[in-house]
């Protein structure tokens, strides 16, 4: 099975284009498992720091989880920041069917949409650790595909997701109906 890892700064589209790909994938008939970071965080790392250290285990397990998964039949979507490249490259090492989707998108509107309050959180000075800003966001150098969030309608990036995987064999396109 594939995995397909969805990223970008924190408000960037990510959730929006994976709720997408899921609805487009179950109408090829397929179930995949979304491994959200915030979701997966609350069972790993429950009082979550977002230090350096905590961050490699962290998504040194998701990796994992989501290598498990692809080996036992299930597609993988993760919908998560992993803002150093470090961490996604290490999926796509053990993921052998790995493609990364960057939903690249201004800072400004990131900061507008904002639905967890995390940039105003930042501001204020209530973390220090948030991607893009107070720490690095390393953007992939060669994503699979580019996803510019802020003038591409989330299910028209979920398709041009959906159109690669079938065309590098991920996913068997639809069959025609014969009149």
């Amino acid at each position: 099975m594939f995995a397909v890892w969805i990223t970008g700064r924190p408000a960037s589209g990510k959730t929006t284009i994976a709720g997408a790909l899921v609805r487009r994938l179950h109408r090829l008939g397929l179930e995949p498992e979304v491994l959200e970071s915030d979701v997966f965080r609350t069972f790993l790392t429950p009082r979550p720091t977002f230090g350096e250290e905590e961050r490699v285990a962290f998504y040194r397990a998701m990796a994992h989880v989501g290598e498990l998964l692809t080996r036992h039949g299930v597609p993988v979507i993760f919908d998560a920041t992993a803002n150093r490249r470090a961490y996604r490259d290490l999926a796509r090492r053990k993921i052998p069917r790995f493609i990364e989707v960057f939903v690249d998108c201004p800072l400004d509107l990131c900061v507008a949409r904002d639905p967890k309050g995390l940039y105003r959180k930042a501001q204020a000075g209530g973390t220090t650790t948030l991607p893009g800003v107070q720490v690095d966001y390393e953007a992939p150098e060669r994503p699979d595909v580019h996803v510019h969030s802020d003038r591409e309608d989330p299910d028209a990036a979920a398709g041009r997701i959906v159109d690669l995987l079938e065309q590098i064999g991920y996913v068997a396109p639809p069959r025609r109906r014969r009149l």
